[in-house]
């Protein structure tokens, strides 16, 4: 049985032949059909330095409404095998703690993904000219028990990473971290973390519960799967039931930046001193949508007010390029609470800039 099933959106055009001849004669010479649910069979031709690579159809060629619902309009494939990068979704959200609904989140970010383009004029990024990359549908998770859903996260991101291909996840809740950095720290020992949260997700357990989204760091930690003194969590604020929430995560050797400290200001200094700090060892980018003030991202299930700006949010994440990261995950996206999409096509972007700053990305 896979492990990745295509995204429940992929369907319709996508599973016609002729629709499969519309994509292949229009993405151009060397893009792939969609594979997934309808074709779980089909592998890759050729490995990711071999020929012309996929890339998102042009909006002037290709209706945005027509195609299969996947990340960026990109081929959908079930094995991460010829990939240097793949999105990945988590439609997981049995470990929220308030509003539900982020299970829904891959599958929003992906119907808005739809206005994003291959190039970024403003760091001269061009991912799709360097690297390739496809949407590996979703991790077929346990919905009833989240102890088995973090076992399947896992495995499967185990074989992505032994793969060599670098998975960009679209989540979910924020207990999907750690299973995923399990599955990092098995090829890459402790990691980096660059984790921007209004929340720290350090808590040891909630109801008796050791496991749920605001534990993953510290589960982490117990287990060894951080390199403590390259971990900065930036966007921290929020109500507390002690006056000093941030006593476990500093006593670990986490940096931790205050959203107050980055008020009306550039967050482009902060970013040169996590570069410094974060040196040339593997990293991974964790991204809670609630790090971002709730006016620009109310889709999200434990929002808090004065937090971060889209902007800012910007300046975060083009401050790794060149950074060893060899993971990314932007989660806690609840489509319900913003039924106008804004959280979601913010997601999406986040993640496009994500996608740029990996490693081997060619800029100009």
């Amino acid at each position: 049985m896979l492990l990745l099933l295509a995204s429940g959106c992929a369907r319709g055009l996508g599973a016609g032949g002729g629709a499969r001849g519309l994509r292949s004669s229009r993405l151009g010479r060397g893009a792939r059909p969609a594979a997934g649910l309808c074709d779980p069979g089909r592998s890759p031709s050729h490995q990711a330095s071999d020929g012309p690579r996929n890339q998102p159809p042009s909006g002037d060629v290709v209706a945005r409404p027509v195609g299969v619902c996947s990340m960026m309009r990109l081929p959908v494939q079930a094995s991460p095998e010829g990939l240097d990068a793949a999105f990945v979704g988590v439609p997981l959200d049995i470990g929220t703690s308030n509003r539900p609904g982020a299970r829904f989140g891959p599958r929003r970010i992906r119907e808005e993904s739809v206005l994003l383009r291959i190039a970024n004029p403003s760091t001269g990024a061009l991912p799709f000219q360097s690297l390739m990359v496809a949407d590996l549908g979703d991790v077929n998770v346990n919905l009833y028990n989240l102890q088995d859903s973090c076992r399947l996260i896992q495995e499967a991101y185990q074989k992505i990473i032994a793969a060599g291909c670098i998975p960009l996840t679209l989540g979910g809740d924020h207990t999907i971290t750690y299973p995923i950095l399990q599955a990092m720290a098995k090829k890459h020992g402790p990691v980096g973390l660059l984790h921007v949260d209004a929340h720290m997700d350090t808590a040891d357990k909630a109801l008796g519960e050791k496991l749920y989204h605001g534990t993953p760091f510290r589960r982490c930690v117990d287990e060894g799967l951080l390199d403590c003194k390259r971990v900065v969590q930036i966007g921290i604020r929020g109500s507390s039931m002690t006056l000093d929430p941030y006593r476990y995560s500093r006593s670990q050797g986490f940096r931790v930046v205050l959203a107050e400290d980055c008020w009306m200001k550039s967050l482009v200094p902060l970013m040169g001193e996590v570069r410094q700090q974060m040196g040339g060892k593997p990293m991974y980018i964790s991204f809670d949508i609630d790090g971002l003030d709730p006016a620009y991202a109310p889709g999200t299930g434990t929002p808090e007010i004065a937090g971060l700006t889209p902007s800012q949010a910007l300046e975060i994440i083009r401050g790794c390029q060149g950074l060893n990261v060899v993971g990314c995950d932007l989660v806690e996206v609840s489509p319900p609470y913003d039924p106008f999409g804004n959280t979601a096509l913010l997601a999406a972007n986040l993640l496009f800039e994500m996608l740029c700053v990996l490693p081997k990305v060619t800029t100009v």
